[in-house]
């Protein structure tokens, strides 16, 4: 499942949201009233399983919290990045080594170098969308 524009076809978007379960969001914060965290904890009630990453955190909504994506010791199906668009490279270089199907860039976070080079390994893309409000539009 492979797209070369930076605007996936949301039927495209549907099949991946049904067919994966874990997701490791990057940049997660513990704080309640930030978009990481409210994303995750939707993602968390809409079934998926969560890697919270943040070197700054051991523990995020009761989940073990790791520094970085090559430190998460499961399956990481899709990578959700909340960084800063010129902190996204590593995040995906990260996500290239560990074989992800997936990465995706919050609204608001673009980086059109990383995401070729995802997409060259054959990873998904998903540039500027938010996950959350993508899964609660497809009615998933």
């Amino acid at each position: 499942m492979q797209i070369t524009d930076s605007l996936p076809d949301l039927s495209i978007i549907r099949k991946l949201l049904k067919k994966v379960t874990s997701i490791a969001v990057v940049g997660l914060s513990p704080k309640e009233n930030r978009p990481s965290n409210m994303v995750a904890r939707y993602l968390i009630d809409a079934g998926y399983t969560i890697y919270p990453v943040n070197p700054g955190q051991k523990e995020i909504l009761g989940e073990v919290c790791y520094p970085d994506l090559l430190s998460v010791p499961h399956k990481i199906d899709v990578v959700n990045i909340f960084r800063k668009s010129e902190d996204v490279q590593p995040i995906v270089e990260d996500a290239v080594t560990i074989g992800t199907q997936a990465v995706w860039m919050q609204q608001g976070i673009s980086n059109e170098s990383a995401a070729e080079l995802a997409r060259n390994k054959g990873i998904f893309v998903v540039m500027d969308r938010c996950i959350k409000i993508d899964h609660s539009s497809l009615h998933l």
